[in-house]
């Protein structure tokens, strides 16, 4: 995907790029592919697969939904979906959760690039939810781990009346065993939403989950525990 042809589908999300955003989409791609020559942050390698596999790729949400208030994005690697996020829409006040120091240590670099304003937290969720529970609006994760696990550790973070949204492909079977978990957590799954990248066929899926009630304070328990006996019926 090309700069152009990433303007021409952002306004088919209803958001028209102002010059200053398009800057910022620019510097970002150029500094994460330079950065990326001596330090591991994605397997992409090319200014056209940022701009689709990331950039597109985590704005994409928007035309499901719209996005406000306080954001937590967990398991934010190098920075998505919530850079992406942050730049087309401004006014969110982001946080960026990711254990890995060298992805964290790019995002505070990252910040100063660009000279935005967000949150770089380095921790385990399970260890950031100690201060944090419920304190969210809305939760984003694009993270590889299967939902009833991610579930576990993004849910608590949701406030009553706010929005978890799971970025996934092909999904079904994995939302299936994740209803019990999810209910559980006191959450509920709203919708979920199935597309195509642009001109591409890889699949994208959204799964909307509804904060219903508070979760018990007992969740997320640590990670060994999720991993390995993941909540299901």
């Amino acid at each position: 995907m090309s700069e152009q042809k990433f303007v021409e589908a952002v306004k088919e999300l209803g958001f028209i790029l102002t010059e200053q955003q398009r800057k910022l989409f620019q510097k970002y791609a150029s500094y994460l592919l330079e950065y990326n020559l001596h330090t591991n942050l994605t397997a992409i390698k090319s200014i056209e697969e940022v701009y689709l596999k990331h950039f597109y790729d985590s704005i994409l949400a928007l035309k499901y939904c719209q996005i406000s208030g306080k954001v937590l994005d967990i398991g934010c690697g190098a920075g998505f979906p919530g850079v992406p996020l942050k730049i087309l829409i401004p006014e969110i006040d982001l946080y960026l959760l990711d254990s890995n120091g060298k992805k964290t240590e790019f995002l505070e670099k990252l910040k100063h690039e660009l000279n935005i304003d967000y949150h770089v937290v380095n921790s385990r969720a399970e260890k950031y939810i100690e201060e944090n529970r419920e304190k969210f609006n809305c939760v984003v994760s694009r993270a590889v781990s299967n939902l009833p696990v991610l579930s576990e550790l993004c849910i608590p973070f949701v406030e009553v009346g706010g929005t978890f949204i799971s970025y996934k492909g092909k999904c079904e079977e994995e939302v299936k065993k994740s209803e019990y978990a999810i209910s559980v957590l006191g959450g509920k799954i709203n919708r979920i939403e199935e597309t195509t990248l642009f001109d591409r066929l890889d699949v994208r899926s959204f799964v909307f989950i509804d904060k219903i009630m508070k979760t018990d304070a007992k969740y997320p328990r640590p990670f060994e525990k999720i991993s390995k006996n993941p909540l299901q019926k």
